[in-house]
């Protein structure tokens, strides 16, 4: 377990990296650098822990992030436009935070000296509409020029190159990480499965997209954050790129919805509706190369991350 280290959070506020605070608070500094446009820390108690120093900035602004990077030994750079209708709205500022952002806290980082690793956020849309048990030497397939659910994970696949690159030019200790669909207790943002919980909880429609045959795998996100903190020790992380999620948790969206129905105990039925534009019809990643390199292996169920996930929003 990391100890005694400066770690600099951008888009810490955010899902994973308020659960990723919460397990290395205790024992480092950290800076957290966001925006605070989605803003899951403010439902802890972490803000107000001594470890912790909050500064309220964007990933494009270059020169606040030099000072914030300076002194840094550790950066994890979760800071990005996410979530379909957000980059159907924003496209091009997408465009902006993803790759310009990745280019300012690659430049930062390498110009402080005294970064010891950078953990680079890209996305399992890198693999495109279809993936099955798809590895990190798999050829990255995206969609159509001009349709706009590709914006995303264009601009993520172009921050992993570029990440890369400084690694492999100037020697900044960086790994890519592309999560796969991350959920859990305190998730924000436009999930599949925590809407639906939520819809739940409400006794509303379930409403899926298309006829609910798309296939996703679920990671659960202690497991994630498990994956990173691997990731941030271990040496050999440097210049990779790793898949992060629990191909044993792959169901298809529809029964996802359904298993969500039994365990909830709700009145809720499904709905389904239609949706513009381009989708995923089957993503399943291969984590082996994570098993090898890092030991890891994904701990909690699809029915147990529910439940846990179900709980928390009960309680909001």
């Amino acid at each position: 377990m990391l100890k005694n280290k400066k770690i600099l959070l951008t888009g810490g506020a955010g899902f994973i990296g308020t659960k990723l605070i919460a397990r290395l608070v205790d024992s480092n500094e950290l800076t957290i650098y966001d925006n605070l446009s989605r803003n899951s820390l403010k439902s802890t108690s972490l803000a107000s822990h001594p470890n912790i120093k909050l500064v309220t900035g964007d990933v494009l602004d270059y020169e606040n992030l030099c000072q914030v990077v300076k002194d840094q030994q550790i950066i994890i750079h979760l800071a990005g436009i996410a979530g379909i209708d957000t980059v159907l709205r924003s496209p091009v500022r997408t465009f902006r935070v993803n790759l310009l952002g990745t280019a300012n806290i690659c430049q930062a980082a390498c110009e402080s000296g005294t970064c010891e690793r950078l953990i680079d956020f890209s996305t399992s849309e890198v693999f495109g509409q279809i993936a099955f048990r798809s590895n990190e030497s798999d050829q990255t397939t995206l969609g159509a020029v001009g349709e706009p659910r590709w914006n995303y994970a264009v601009s993520k696949l172009a921050g992993e190159h570029l990440a890369h690159a400084y690694y492999k030019e100037f020697g900044l200790p960086t790994t890519s990480v592309r999560p796969f669909n991350v959920y859990g207790p305190g998730q924000v943002g436009e999930g599949a499965l925590q809407r639906f919980v939520i819809a739940a909880l409400k006794n509303e429609p379930l409403k899926i997209f298309g006829d609910g045959s798309q296939i996703r795998s679920w990671c659960y996100v202690d497991d994630f954050v498990d994956c990173l903190l691997l990731c941030l020790e271990n040496p050999k992380a440097i210049g990779q790129v790793f898949n992060i999620g629990n191909p044993q948790a792959s169901v298809t969206v529809l029964t996802l919805a359904e298993t969500i129905l039994r365990l909830v105990k709700t009145e809720s039925k499904i709905e389904f509706v239609s949706r513009a534009g381009a989708d995923v019809e089957l993503r399943i990643p291969s984590i082996e190369k994570a098993q090898q390199i890092l030991g890891f292996v994904p701990k909690i169920s699809l029915e147990e991350g529910i439940l846990h996930t179900s709980e928390w929003y009960k309680l909001m």
